[in-house]
């Protein structure tokens, strides 16, 4: 009987796992498409949105103007906070408000990636006023 819920156990944890996965793949798959048409809207190449580091540099580009900007995310208290401001940034460079950004580009960041990416919105450039 031990056995049987043991088993049980087991398929169940293989469920929510494969399904998990499954999720975060489409997930990643959206945001890169989003990502594709964002950079080409800015006039990057969409390719860079395929490879790793270099697409948070051109991403950072975009927002900030200057790309190197990207490093923040590797020191420790920074990289918790950077990616909001780079997401707020991003924003506003299409021209959005700070109350946009934070419901589609913080809290519901697929959507709002595609939203930017298939939109109507044009690239303004980066936000040289803004404090963050």
């Amino acid at each position: 009987m031990e056995q049987d819920y043991e088993s049980l156990y087991e398929g169940v944890a293989s469920a929510v796992g494969g399904t998990s996965f499954l999720i975060s793949l489409i997930f990643a798959v959206i945001s890169i498409v989003a990502l594709w048409k964002i950079f080409t809207k800015a006039g990057e190449p969409g390719w860079a949105s395929i490879i790793p580091i270099y697409n948070s540099y051109v991403l950072a580009k975009i927002c900030y103007g200057n790309g190197l900007k990207f490093l923040f995310c590797l020191i420790p208290l920074l990289q918790i906070i950077f990616p909001f401001a780079l997401y707020l940034r991003l924003g506003q460079s299409f021209g959005k408000s700070t109350g946009w950004c934070i419901i589609f580009l913080w809290l519901l960041t697929p959507i709002g990636l595609l939203m930017l990416g298939f939109g109507n919105d044009y690239y303004e450039g980066p936000n040289t006023t803004a404090f963050i």
